[in-house]
């Protein structure tokens, strides 16, 4: 019974504690889901067409934006597959959007769209930075808690058919109040599983202690840190665009396992820099690989093959592409959006019941 009471205690003041944050996210995470959907449909410079023409390679798209943008400096280009534009990264508060079949430039388009705005209420509540990280990661810690702590409130007594109706079937037609009260119980059990999978995964890229202590439990072991660094010695001087260009050959014909022309290059600013390839996008994961700026080979800096990662590594690894729903492409994004939708409303309806509560008190009192 005392065990009970504190549960329930916690729940309360926890959930009317982190209740705003909770909405925040959840409802800003129901945008994100779908945003590359979104995006494709509302940004026709996103869009290229192919017509049986090979992609351009990087110093190509490089050339085109710096004529754009002569005081600018060029990055990094990612290419989406076929039939999409590429986009060129700069030291510039807009990003480039090339035709990766024509050189030709598309588009200038500004960092601060409407998905900007959602991200910046997602990450950090659009509070400064510093702040923002940490009420949005001990709110998503919080929230943890009282998913565990609300299964535990949800648990039936008896396992009978009237509580069994009660904590697994929503009375459409009752009153309001009753009603609430189901949306908040019964929704709240169906949506926990990916409920807690959003939260952890959220943990583990809001805080490193977290984020440690997973992947020590999964058995990871820290490894030493490498520097991707190009070898100068025997190799003092280098074409940088003309190794970029066959640093994106290699990827696309050899690296990549999943979507080759899907794929991001950087240009290295110095000879000692080596070239970042990024490969195997899709599911909401990639590989990272750095390959020597002068013989382009690769770094042992680089990741492996997703069959190749451990238990540990792989959950590192896999971690994004479950939090925003993508590790199962639409039908878990579909899922995701509904779970996040379920839990922007648990405060809400949480709320509303212990309003009622302690109304209901103060009646009887009076």
């Amino acid at each position: 019974m005392t065990f009970n009471k504190i549960n329930a205690w916690v729940h309360l003041w926890f959930g009317i504690a982190s209740g705003i944050v909770v909405v925040i996210l959840g409802i800003t995470g129901c945008i994100l889901v779908f945003e590359q959907e979104i995006r494709s449909i509302s940004s026709p410079w996103l869009h290229a067409s192919a017509e049986g023409r090979p992609l351009l390679p990087p110093s190509k798209l490089y050339e085109a934006a710096a004529r754009a943008l002569p005081d600018k400096k060029v990055s990094s280009i990612w290419y989406h597959g076929e039939d999409h534009t590429a986009h060129v990264t700069l030291n510039s508060d807009s990003t480039i959007f090339v035709d990766p079949y024509t050189s030709k430039v598309v588009a200038m388009v500004d960092h601060e769209d409407f998905f900007h705005i959602v991200e910046e209420g997602h990450f950090y509540l659009w509070l400064p930075k510093e702040i923002g990280e940490q009420i949005v990661g001990w709110g998503t810690f919080v929230f943890f808690l009282l998913l565990l702590s609300g299964l535990i409130l949800w648990w039936p007594k008896r396992w009978n058919k009237k509580n069994l109706n009660q904590s697994f079937k929503i009375k459409w037609k009752a009153r309001f109040k009753r009603l609430n009260y189901d949306l908040h119980n019964v929704l709240g059990f169906y949506s926990i599983i990916v409920a807690i999978l959003l939260a952890v995964t959220g943990l583990m890229m809001s805080f490193q202690w977290f984020n440690k202590g997973l992947f020590w439990i999964a058995g990871g072991t820290d490894k030493p840190r490498v520097e991707a660094v190009s070898d100068t010695l025997n190799h003092p001087q280098t074409k940088m665009l003309v190794q970029v260009d066959r640093a994106w050959h290699k990827g696309i014909n050899e690296l990549a396992e999943h979507n080759p022309k899907d794929i991001i290059v950087s240009f290295p600013e110095k000879a000692s820099e080596a070239i970042y390839v990024c490969t195997d996008m899709f599911s909401g994961t990639w590989r990272d690989i750095y390959l020597d700026q002068h013989t382009l080979e690769i770094l042992p800096a680089s990741g492996k093959k997703l069959l190749d990662e451990d238990a540990a590594d792989l959950i590192r690894r896999v971690n994004y592409g479950i939090h925003v729903g993508a590790i199962g492409e639409l039908p878990t994004k579909i899922i995701f959006f509904i779970v996040s939708l379920i839990c922007a409303s648990l405060p809400i309806t949480g709320f509303y019941i212990w309003w009622g509560k302690k109304n209901k008190k103060t009646r009887l009192i009076k």
